[in-house]
C-alpha cells in the first residue's frame, strides 16, 4: 500500500518536532506534523523558556541590592511590565521561526491544523483533509488542571500568566509543586506581594524532604507567604479583586488568582479511544518501552504520556523513536537518573535518589553541608545553600546529589554526568576543588553527617 507519508505526528511540541526532523532529515522518511497553536509547544512558547526569562527579570531587583553593598552607586528602578512582555513576544516569535525552519529545512510539511485519528493508517485535519500514513506519532502534551470549584473561571493558569495587562499588586499561587513555587518567586521578585496556597504539608512533594524544606524556608524569609495544609475553597469577584476563601477560614483578596495544580495529559478529542489505543488514570496515553501504543501505528511521546514530564525526556522520546521506527536503531530511553531543576529563589537541583527513596532501599551515608555562599554574605544576606550527596554505604555509589543555592541548575547538570556513570564517593573525594567556589563542597565533604 502506497502512504501518503512515512509518519504523521500530531503536536509540533519538542517531542514532536525532534521526532519529525530526526525522521526527516536524518532517516529520509516522508513526515507531515499538524499542529493547531504555535509552533515549539508548551516549552517555547508557554512554558520553560518565557518562565525563564521571567525568572532572569525577577533577580534584578536582588542584584542591585547587592551591587550597592559592593560599592555600586546605583538605584532602585521600576520594573516596567509591558516593556519586558513586548520583548518577551518578540523572543517567543524568533523561536517559533526557527522551529518552523528547522522542519522546513528537514523536509518535514507542517500543517496548521487541529488533526484527529480516524484509523491506525489515516489522519484528518479540521477542514476535513485527510492523509493516508504509516505511522502516527501523537506528542501533543499536557495542559494545565484547573479544579472544578466555585468561581474557578477567575483565575488564570500558567498559559496565561505571560500574557497579563499589568503586573498585579497582589497574587494569590494555588499549588505547591515546582511550576507554582517557581512563579511565587518570580512575581515576588517582580515586586507583587505574593501568598501560595498548598494543601499539603510542605511544598516540593518529591523531591528531597530537607531540600524542599530548605527552599520553602528561603520563600518565607523573602517575604512569599506560603500557606501548607491550606487550598482554596471557591473564589469570588469583588470591589476589592477577587476573594479566595480559603480552607483555613479565611477570607483574602487578589488581584490574581494562579492556578498551578498540575497538568493533564492533552489526549481528548484525537479519536484515540475508538481505536483500542488504552489511556491511564490520568488521561494519559499508556505506551511501552518504545513508546509503542496498543495499536502498532501509533505511537506517543512527551508529557501526553505522562510518563517524566520534561522537555528533554520528551525531546529523548522522540529522538529514540524516530532512530528505532526509521533509522534501523532499536533505541530505548531510559526513564532513570534524570537531572531536573527547580527555578525557585533559590534555585534546587537534583539527580538520583532523595535520602527518603535511598533509606528505603539498604544501608546509606549522608554527606551534607550548609554555608552562607561568599557572595550574599559580603553583601550582607542571611541565605543559605546547601550540598547533599547521598551515598549506598556498600558499594560507595553515589545515589543521588541534591543542591540549592543560586545557579543549582548550572551545578546538577554537572554532577548529573559523574553520578550517570555510576560515580563513588571515593571518586568525588579524589576530584581537587575549585576554590573559592560554591560548588567545592561536594568534593570536600569527608564525613558523613548521618546514616540509615
Amino acid at each position: 500500500m502506497t502512504f501518503d507519508y512515512d509518519l504523521f505526528v500530531i503536536g509540533g511540541g519538542s517531542g514532536g518536532v525532534r521526532a519529525a526532523r530526526v525522521a526527516a532529515g536524518e532517516w529520509g522518511a516522508r513526515v507531515g506534523l499538524a499542529e493547531e497553536s504555535r509552533m515549539g509547544g508548551t516549552c517555547v512558547i508557554r512554558g520553560c523558556v518565557p518562565k525563564k526569562l521571567m525568572v532572569f527579570a525577577s533577580g534584578f531587583p536582588e542584584a542591585i541590592a547587592d551591587a550597592r553593598a559592593y560599592g555600586w552607586d546605583v538605584t532602585d528602578g521600576r520594573f516596567d511590565w509591558p516593556v519586558f512582555r513586548a520583548s518577551l513576544e518578540r523572543e517567543l516569535d524568533r523561536l517559533e521561526g526557527a522551529y518552523r525552519n528547522t522542519l522546513k529545512t528537514a523536509g518535514v510539511v507542517v500543517h496548521d491544523s487541529r488533526a484527529r485519528v480516524v484509523d491506525p493508517h489515516c489522519v484528518e485535519l479540521a477542514d476535513g483533509k485527510r492523509f493516508s500514513t504509516k505511522h502516527i506519532l501523537i506528542a501533543t502534551g499536557g495542559w494545565p488542571f484547573v479544579p472544578d470549584i466555585p468561581g474557578a473561571e477567575l483565575a488564570i493558569t500558567s498559559n496565561e500568566v505571560f500574557h497579563m495587562p499589568e503586573l498585579p499588586k497582589r497574587a494569590l499561587v494555588v499549588g505547591g509543586g515546582y511550576i507554582a513555587s517557581e512563579f511565587a518567586c518570580i512575581l515576588h521578585g517582580l515586586g507583587v506581594e505574593v501568598s501560595q496556597y498548598y494543601r499539603g504539608a510542605q511544598i516540593l512533594r518529591g523531591f528531597d524532604d530537607e531540600a524542599r524544606g530548605m527552599v520553602a524556608n528561603a520563600m518565607q524569609a523573602r517575604g512569599i507567604g506560603v500557606h501548607c495544609g491550606t487550598d482554596a475553597l471557591r473564589l469570588e469577584r469583588r470591589l476589592g479583586g477577587i476573594c479566595a476563601v480559603a480552607t483555613d477560614g479565611t477570607e483574602r483578596e487578589f488581584d490574581v488568582v494562579l492556578y498551578a495544580t498540575g497538568r493533564r495529559p492533552n489526549a481528548a478529542g484525537l479519536g484515540l479511544e475508538a481505536l483500542g489505543v488504552q489511556f491511564g488514570r490520568q488521561g494519559e496515553i499508556l505506551v511501552d518501552e518504545w513508546s509503542q501504543t496498543a495499536v502498532p501505528s501509533i505511537f506517543a511521546v512527551g508529557d501526553v504520556t505522562d510518563r517524566v514530564n520534561l522537555t528533554p525526556v520528551a525531546i529523548r522520546e522522540g529522538h529514540a523513536f524516530a532512530d528505532t521506527v526509521f533509522g534501523g536503531r532499536p533505541t530505548k530511553f531510559a526513564h532513570e537518573m534524570i537531572p531536573s531543576a527547580v527555578f525557585t529563589q533559590p534555585e534546587l537541583g537534583s539527580v538520583g535518589m532523595t535520602e527518603e527513596e535511598a533509606r528505603a532501599r539498604g544501608p546509606i551515608e549522608v554527606y551534607a553541608t550548609s554555608f552562607r555562599p561568599m557572595r550574599s554574605l559580603f553583601a550582607g544576606r542571611q541565605d543559605r545553600v546547601m550540598m547533599k550527596l547521598v551515598v549506598d554505604a556498600q558499594s560507595r555509589v553515589v545515589l543521588g546529589c541534591h543542591i540549592v543555592a543560586p545557579d543549582a541548575g548550572e551545578f546538577i547538570q554537572l554532577a548529573a554526568i559523574a553520578i550517570r556513570m555510576g560515580a563513588t564517593k571515593e571518586d568525588f573525594d579524589r576530584t581537587v576543588a575549585v576554590h573559592p567556589t560554591m560548588a567545592e563542597e561536594l568534593v570536600t565533604m569527608k564525613r558523613p553527617v548521618r546514616q540509615a
